[in-house]
């Protein structure tokens, strides 16, 4: 009897500290730390849209961005901004270095923001892909996006706006007018545009009441840094140089050689780097492939509108791979123009000939010297003598070695019955010259 009651008492305690152990497991906070690093562009953009769904779908009380870029493009800016504005999850920018230019937007959007002491954010000026200010349409647009990031979370937004417009004048914050507002962190805390100043990732997690939450870490994928490698805006006309290199250069090259490789590898990676960022999905790649083929099929069945029809899709796919027609503009000028370089320099100095067409162009030619002729060559009648049968005007017909012979004389007259010598023959050309009569 006892050791029934034993038992049975012994499973109660047992399944009331599972019960407690439960409780323990669901009160305790999840929280997301999420790098944000250099240049701000569409992969990062692809990465943090990754990251919030990750943290929740794992129903994550809190997610806090570790900030360090130098800024980057506004489109992309603008969808990260938009995630963390729509995110039901509470963000916190963690500004660990400089959250400069389009990072000091993103930092804005989050819902609280701490800096450590070295830290600076500011300077949102927008400029185009040129490096230049951008147009009053762009700017405008720009001002308008960082004032309302800073007033959805409750920031004065001047200083916002001053990050972004040198007419604001903040003497008291050095940035007089002339200038862009770059705040420290003390600047930042004063303002308003910072919860507070940090040492590190500990003080953060204790003043956030997270010490001893779960803490999980969101890195980048190889993929994911690949593709934002790829398609960083100095880098994207760089792979489309070396794909118009690679591609002049198979030209001079006989077979299928590493110049094509290197072309046709860079395209790939150019592709590959979109697709993965999410900035353009299969159909632009089909578009690519199949304007290549068309351009083939040129070289077989000329006519023009074919190569024509290639030639757009080609040039077509690469603006619907990127999000920046501008900057997409602006590197195929220079690929263009860099390719056409190495093109006049292979030609005029290093004297190559195209080699590629040779395969598809017929350029053997039946030459005299090769012994190819169109009719037969009297080569046997050279100096033989015979007599006009009738006259030569300067044609005509001779009789020599009892045979009859159309002739042609030197542009003289000879009547009919005239004694002729034959003096040169070329092919079936006849040239005959009048021997006087010795009589």
């Amino acid at each position: 009897m006892w050791r029934y009651l034993s038992v049975l008492l012994f499973g109660l305690l047992f399944t009331m500290s599972s019960f407690g152990g439960a409780t323990v497991s669901a009160n305790e906070k999840i929280v997301y730390h999420v790098p944000i690093e250099e240049t701000v562009e569409k992969g990062l953009s692809a990465f943090l849209e990754r990251a919030l769904t990750t943290a929740e779908a794992a129903d994550a009380d809190l997610v806090v961005f570790e900030v360090n870029t130098p800024g980057g493009a506004v489109d992309a800016a603008g969808e990260i901004a938009k995630l963390l504005a729509d995110s039901p999850i509470k963000t916190v920018a963690y500004v660990n270095n400089r959250a400069l230019s389009a990072g000091a937007y993103i930092s804005l959007s989050a819902d609280e923001i701490y800096m450590v002491p070295s830290a600076t954010m500011g300077s949102a000026a927008v400029i185009d892909s040129t490096g230049n200010a951008a147009s009053k349409k762009a700017q405008s647009y720009w001002l308008a996006a960082i004032k309302t990031a800073a007033e959805q979370n409750g920031r004065d937004p001047i200083y916002a706006q001053a990050m972004a417009d040198v007419d604001i004048d903040l003497p008291e914050y050095g940035a007089e007018k002339g200038k862009l507002l770059t705040f420290t962190a003390e600047q930042a805390k004063k303002a308003g545009y910072s919860e507070g100043t940090v040492s590190g990732k500990a003080e953060l997690y204790s003043i956030l009441g997270v010490e001893d939450a779960d803490i999980r870490s969101i890195e980048e994928s190889f993929p994911e840094k690949l593709a934002r490698f790829l398609t960083n805006p100095i880098v994207v006309p760089i792979l489309l140089t070396i794909a118009g290199i690679g591609i002049v250069m198979e030209l001079f090259s006989p077979g299928f050689g590493i110049p094509g490789v290197i072309g046709i590898t860079s395209l790939i990676l150019f592709f590959y780097g979109h697709l993965v960022a999410g900035i353009t999905g299969y159909e632009s790649l089909a578009m690519f492939i199949i304007g290549v083929i068309l351009v083939l099929i040129e070289f077989f069945i000329p006519g023009g509108i074919i190569g024509l029809l290639g030639f757009t899709a080609v040039v077509g796919s690469l603006f619907l791979a990127t999000g920046d027609p501008v900057h997409m503009t602006i590197s195929l000028l220079i690929a263009v123009t860099v390719s056409i370089l190495v093109f006049i320099l292979l030609v005029k100095v290093f004297g190559k000939q195209m080699k590629f067409f040779r395969k598809m162009i017929l350029t053997d030619a039946t030459k005299t010297e090769q012994g190819y002729v169109s009719n037969p060559n009297r080569l046997d009648l050279l100096g033989a003598e015979g007599k006009a049968l009738t006259d030569l005007r300067p044609s005509g017909t001779a009789l020599v070695k009892e045979e009859r012979v159309d002739v042609v004389t030197e542009g003289s007259f000879i009547s009919k019955g005239s004694t002729i010598i034959i003096v040169k023959v070329e092919g079936s050309r006849v040239v005959v010259r009048e021997i006087p009569d010795s009589n």
